[in-house]
């Protein structure tokens, strides 16, 4: 056979083979049966083998091959892969869809695609002209690892788009997932050879996910199914959610069947209430569902918060429960020096995981419950959430079982314990000097979402301060190699490591240096929003609690908390070393401040603006000193009105509230 005629053979072969994998993996209906499938397969092994020029990265042959890595290199996803905010019942579902149709100003029933939540680990597939050449993990949402050797062991996963009209650039995000039967096979073959066992089909399928030799993945029974998409460059102009992944089918990739399209929230209650019945016979594992707003273009106007869309939400099924006896109960310290009763339980196995602890949160949890050492209880654990004490069973306490008081010192270092009046929390005086403060802050600091200082866990954090390395977190520029090797399990080379990883993290961005801080109340969103806003870390500590409340999502009470920490002598040494010692980012474009012109007044923007967004006149407002809300009421000052503006302008004509157009409200900024 000439090599053109067995070129065209094996372009042939690879088709077909392609073809049957759609069928069999996307449709769930093969063709042919898997000995003809397997026939084929060796029939291209063979001519590939004889003519290895002819090989290429797509042909089913190439999914497994390569040398096992010696680490995961990085990448920066095209568009963030966020998250997704919960709810757990009827009440918090229609309180969403209420939001959805505020900002929408629109009281019309919102069409919804609705899926099952895969218990799985999420990934992002980038294909370039139809061929797959990169895969990686979630991470931070920004960058991820890379895991495209592993992806392409998975046979669902196509390495080549199939059909017309595709994208030459598609980046699609989906859930990888252990299916039911896959898992207790791997673990009995663990069982049979006296292995550990995996603990449920979600760790299952990111162990295998993660492994550096793909040889060892593509050995686990792997899935995936697609459920949106990043960039999308050129193909078709779609109007809908379920548009979109109507076409990621008919390019090859695998989706779930169970999706459907529903109308409003009685729509989505229905189905969920169809898959909660159904949930114990999917031959995958989910958790909940996902409801997301089908109209791709409602889906732009409502945009995001700083973390996740708010156009989706996750409806997360009911907690897993189960029986257990209290052992003990303790106090433990957080990182803010906040009080929390611990039970400590006989292990039990609830949610997928053997639970030996559980929060009872605060006093006012513990009186309420009233949970004393000895009593059964029921423990619950939702998803990943930390298990919770519910209730103490009736009758089950023993005789003389005593009721649980606070400690009036601190079990770490001995200060007074404090709590303020309405607040359930009580808190150790002792501040940073603390020393589960003192390693907790620097933990937290070092994190992955904080300074990501890679190879500082948690045991070396309190190893370098039980070794009078460290006292505060600016000591860990001061650390050397010498002043750390010899530490337990810390040779020159892991030395050299961490040392080299607390010099990159001294390039970082405003947003992940505030949030390292550990200010109370001051999470991811909250730091992402202070940074843009103030676009400067002076700016920010000579903020006051009145122009710190401007920040959308800034309230009362985390205002109080940033005042009342900058305002530390102590903390303010902190940060003064930590900038000395070289820690720095890039300057960031955001809101010009400009003169408090509308400082204390109140602005309610509705409809479509011409000239410029609704988020640039809230922007523009916000930087003169007023205060833009979602809602009309008598202390609104003005209500600026654009075109097909609804009922938000009625009640502003209601309340005699002075309404302006966009002319008057350019105007105005001027």
């Amino acid at each position: 056979m000439s090599n053109n005629k067995q070129s065209i053979e094996i372009t042939h072969l690879r088709d077909q083979l392609n073809h049957h994998s759609y069928q069999y993996y996307v449709l769930d209906d093969p063709e042919i049966p898997d000995v003809e499938y397997d026939r084929l397969y060796r029939e291209l092994q063979s001519l590939e083998k004889q003519n290895p020029d002819l090989i290429t990265s797509d042909s089913p042959t190439q999914r497994v091959g390569d040398k096992p890595l010696d680490g995961f290199t990085q990448v920066k996803h095209e568009v963030p892969m966020l998250s997704l905010d919960n709810v757990f019942n009827e009440e918090e579902l229609s309180d969403f869809n209420k939001r959805i149709q505020q900002r929408l100003d629109s009281d019309d029933e919102i069409s919804f695609a609705a899926e099952p939540k895969l218990d799985g680990l999420a990934v992002s597939l980038l294909y370039e002209k139809g061929l797959l050449v990169r895969a990686g993990t979630r991470g931070d949402g920004t960058t991820g690892e890379n895991i495209t050797q592993n992806i392409r062991t998975i046979h669902s996963i196509p390495l080549k788009l199939l059909g017309s009209n595709i994208p030459e650039l598609l980046e699609v995000r989906g859930e990888v997932f252990m299916p039911k039967a896959g898992f207790e096979k791997l673990n009995q073959i663990a069982r049979d050879n006296d292995e550990k066992q995996f603990a449920n089909p979600r760790n299952a399928a990111a162990g295998s996910l993660r492994q550096l030799d793909p040889k060892i993945t593509a050995k686990r029974p792997l899935a995936m199914y697609c459920y949106a998409v990043g960039r999308v460059d050129g193909g078709a102009e779609l109007e809908t959610h379920s548009d979109m992944l109507d076409h990621l089918k008919q390019w090859g990739l695998p989706l779930c069947k169970e999706r459907q399209t529903v109308q409003g929230v009685e729509g989505c209650l229905d189905y969920f209430k169809q898959m909660s019945g159904l949930r114990d016979s999917l031959s995958y594992e989910i958790d909940g569902i996902v409801y997301k707003v089908n109209s791709l273009n409602l889906q732009k106007e409502l945009g995001f918060v700083a973390r996740a869309p708010r156009w989706a939400i996750a409806h997360k099924f009911p907690a897993q429960e189960e029986l257990t006896r209290v052992n003990a109960i303790e106090f433990q310290v957080g990182r803010t020096g906040a009080i929390t009763p611990v039970a400590r339980l006989e292990p039990v196995f609830v949610g997928g995981v053997t639970v030996s602890n559980a929060t009872l949160h605060n006093m006012d949890e513990v009186n309420r419950k009233d949970v004393r050492v000895g009593d059964q209880v029921i423990i619950r654990r939702a998803g990943d959430v930390i298990p919770e004490v519910v209730r103490v069973v009736p009758g089950s306490r023993k005789h003389g079982a005593e009721k649980i008081k606070l400690p009036e010192k601190c079990p770490v270092c001995e200060s007074e314990i404090e709590q303020e009046e309405g607040e359930a929390i009580a808190r150790c005086s002792g501040g940073l000097f603390c020393g589960a403060q003192r390693k907790e802050s620097i933990k937290h600091f070092a994190s992955r979402k904080a300074m990501d200082v890679d190879g500082l866990g948690d045991k070396l954090v309190e190893q370098l301060v039980d070794e009078g390395c460290i006292d505060h977190m600016d000591d860990l520029y001061s650390l050397t190699v010498e002043k750390i090797i010899g530490l337990e399990r810390m040779a020159e080379k892991s030395a050299t490591n961490l040392i080299e990883s607390l010099g990159k993290s001294k390039y970082t961005s405003l947003n992940r240096f505030i949030y390292g801080l550990g200010i109370r109340e001051v999470g991811e969103a909250t730091a992402q929003t202070l940074a843009q806003y103030f676009t400067s870390l002076d700016a920010i500590k000579a903020a006051d609690e009145e122009s710190l409340q401007r920040v959308e999502d800034v309230g009362p009470i985390v205002a109080a908390h940033i005042v009342r920490f900058f305002k530390q002598p102590h903390n303010l040494e902190v940060i003064e070393k930590l900038l000395n010692a070289g820690i720095h980012w890039d300057a960031i474009e955001g809101v010009a401040v400009e003169e408090q012109t509308l400082e204390g007044k109140t602005f309610v923007l509705t409809g479509t603006l011409t000239e410029m967004t609704r988020d640039d006149a809230k922007k523009a407002l916000q930087a003169r000193g007023a205060k833009v809300t979602g809602s009309v009421s008598k202390k609104t000052s003005y209500v600026v009105v654009g075109d097909n503006a609804g009922s938000k302008a009625t009640k502003a004509e209601q309340l005699g509230v002075e309404m302006l157009d966009e002319a008057a409200l350019v105007k105005l900024l001027e």
